[in-house]
């Protein structure tokens, strides 16, 4: 009993003996591992390449769409309106007629014309008879020289009352022409003034208005301040106007500047300018509200980066520039003026840089970072 018992002891021993060891050997290994130094985490980042080359300066200003051509259709010549040919709203072709002014008094007026012509025709013709007849006999002492002169007279006279139906005729034609009414332009109708079985009144009564809108006109004022840019801008060629409806994603439209006043506003310090679209795709509508960008001054040789890889500190403005070995630099940067999302840096940048442009809050000097997209 006793040598089990003291058997018993010694594998007991041997069993603390081990863990003992066990015990320092973990801790051991817990210190080696706090002196290993942790291998730095990667931030993600988004980075885009800093550009050196020409900027244009823009502005950004609010404006109107503006019917190309507008025109009060009225009435020529007095009448009772026959009939409307055109949808209220609708387009209409250049040329075609649109309105009907009730003709039976001007073909009345026409064909009364076209009588008094035919009769002193007549008269003409027949006085042409009579001289060419009585002539050879003046000399025989047969005819009087005061009835032949009487001859030649009316041969004059018929002569003149001819020209004159002939113009009487051509005004009646005209005026007969005026009762059918075409459309000066393609453009749009609006609603009718008048409606058929109303009386009309030459150069008074208003019928209708029609508005061309193929092209269109965007008018904007922009600063006294921005002109002498513009016109540096037009100078050097067309100068492109970027047009878009507020609220909606869809693409700007590509206008074209197209008019400058010829005077500043005195009030305002303004001056209006006019851009032309073609509004194939009846995009705009006169008086529509819209926002309008264009070009003023163009920087040359400047370098510039998106307006987001900008930050800001007490010390002042700086970007992080990201390095080939995976790291970053705060580089402190002076800002200029900024347009289309991009900004002007005029010192700290050589236009050969990688910058981070999303991720910055979580980057320090020197950090490590690896790029991402936006697809991840």
């Amino acid at each position: 009993m006793q040598g089990s018992s003291r058997k018993k002891l010694v594998v007991l021993a041997a069993i603390i003996v081990a863990a003992i060891v066990a015990a320092q050997m973990f801790r051991g290994g817990e210190r080696a591992a706090a002196k290993t130094p942790a291998t730095p985490s990667s931030v993600p980042v988004k980075v885009a390449s800093a550009h050196r080359g020409d900027l244009d300066l823009t502005l950004k200003v609010i404006g109107r769409a503006e019917a190309f051509s507008t025109v009060n259709v009225q009435a020529r010549v007095s009448g009772q309106l026959q009939a409307l040919l055109f949808k209220p709203g609708g387009q209409v072709k250049q040329g075609d007629t649109i309105i009907r002014i009730d003709p039976s008094l001007l073909q009345a007026q026409l064909d009364q014309a076209l009588g008094n012509l035919a009769k002193d025709q007549a008269q003409l013709d027949n006085a042409k008879t009579v001289i060419k007849r009585y002539q050879p006999l003046l000399g025989k002492g047969y005819v009087s020289q005061m009835d032949y002169d009487t001859y030649t007279a009316n041969q004059s006279i018929y002569t003149a009352a001819v020209k004159a139906d002939q113009a009487a005729v051509e005004l009646a034609r005209t005026q007969l022409g005026y009762t059918q009414i075409q459309a000066p332009f393609d453009s749009i109708a609006g609603a009718p003034l008048v409606y058929p079985g109303a009386q009309l009144t030459a150069n008074d009564t208003s019928i209708v208005v029609l508005n061309q809108i193929r092209p269109i006109h965007v008018t904007f004022s922009v600063p006294e301040t921005g002109l002498d840019g513009i016109k540096a801008t037009m100078a050097r060629g067309k100068v492109p106007v970027a047009v878009n409806i507020p609220g909606t994603k869809s693409a700007p439209m590509d206008a074209e500047l197209d008019f400058i006043n010829n005077s500043v506003d005195a009030a305002t310090s303004t001056i209006q300018l006019k851009a032309r679209y073609t509004n194939e795709d009846d995009r705009l509508t006169p008086g529509q509200f819209v926002e309008v960008v264009l070009p003023t001054t163009r920087l040359t040789n400047v370098v510039t980066v998106p307006v987001v890889a900008l930050q800001n500190s007490p010390l002042g403005s700086f970007v992080f520039v990201a390095n080939a070995d995976g790291t970053v630099q705060q580089r402190m940067v002076t800002a200029g003026p900024t347009t289309g999302g991009q900004i002007v840096i005029e010192k700290g940048l050589n236009g050969s840089e990688t910058v981070v442009t999303d991720g910055q809050l979580l980057l320090v000097d020197g950090a490590h970072v690896h790029v991402v997209t936006d697809k991840g």
